[in-house]
């Protein structure tokens, strides 16, 4: 990482990457084959589908985004998508609702009493195995670990996860999401802690594709607790969000002309 990269993770992520809302079908389906390729050609978490794309019940009322190559030819490199509420039946729980039925603490915090419009979870992230070969990686979908930061004489950042996570942020901020849940790892919460996100473990570990465990985040707190020096990446993947959505909708009105 070079020392400007190094303090400006914004450019950084730039450099290398783009992030976009999966907008219209051709990107939703970009999606489905980067988690179909994970999920379930090389994971083997899912049946292998003839059409290469991996859907479930939860993607239409999902959000999704990916993060591409910035340098052309452009390459997928991963996705993940925001859980809503099922307009048509809002109390139906989210998934990890459903995972974590038996070691959730509604003491901490119950999700079935809270509006249900204003929580959402995030699911279904996937990172292409060319981007993600580390030790201990083979079998999971997405990772973070300490040698993602590496040292002092050469740092780096976990650009493509924390994108994703970012990514899941910027979706949920302007959908009016207060609340983020989380079905993942144990150690993410150290992790996350680096960067000045509070995630808290609100149940007992289940058995999900490994050990998980389900935690929450308030979106409000993210955005304004994150640490400085991740708020330029933060700049760069909030904009590229909401620039995603108004290309979306200027094409919408043109087509309608």
């Amino acid at each position: 990482m070079l020392l400007f990269e190094r303090f400006n993770l914004g450019h950084g992520f730039r450099k290398y990457f783009e992030i976009a809302p999966a907008t219209n079908e051709a990107l939703r389906n970009d999606v489905f084959r980067i988690r179909h390729e994970v999920y379930c050609e090389e994971l083997h978490f899912e049946p292998e589908r003839p059409d290469r794309r991996e859907s479930d019940q939860y993607d239409s009322h999902s959000l999704h985004c990916l993060i591409r190559t910035s340098n052309q030819p452009t390459q997928l490199v991963g996705c993940t998508r925001l859980v809503l509420v099922n307009p048509a039946d809002p109390d139906e729980p989210l998934p990890f609702e459903r995972t974590c039925a038996a070691t959730l603490d509604r003491s901490i915090i119950d999700p079935a009493r809270l509006p249900r419009g204003s929580i959402a979870e995030v699911s279904r992230l996937a990172v292409r195995g060319l981007y993600r070969r580390r030790k201990g990686e083979d079998h999971s979908a997405i990772a973070i670990s300490e040698e993602d930061y590496g040292n002092s004489e050469r740092p780096r950042f976990p650009y493509i996860p924390i994108g994703l996570y970012l990514g899941a942020v910027a979706l949920a901020a302007r959908s009016g999401i207060e609340t983020l849940f989380v079905l993942t790892e144990p150690r993410l919460a150290a992790h996350f802690g680096k960067l000045g996100v509070d995630i808290r473990q609100i149940g007992g570990p289940v058995e999900h594709r490994g050990t998980r465990v389900p935690s929450v985040m308030d979106v409000q707190s993210i955005i304004k607790s994150m640490r400085f020096i991740v708020k330029p990446i933060w700049k760069v993947i909030h904009e590229e969000i909401e620039r995603g959505y108004e290309q979306e909708a200027h094409s919408g009105k043109l087509k309608s002309n």
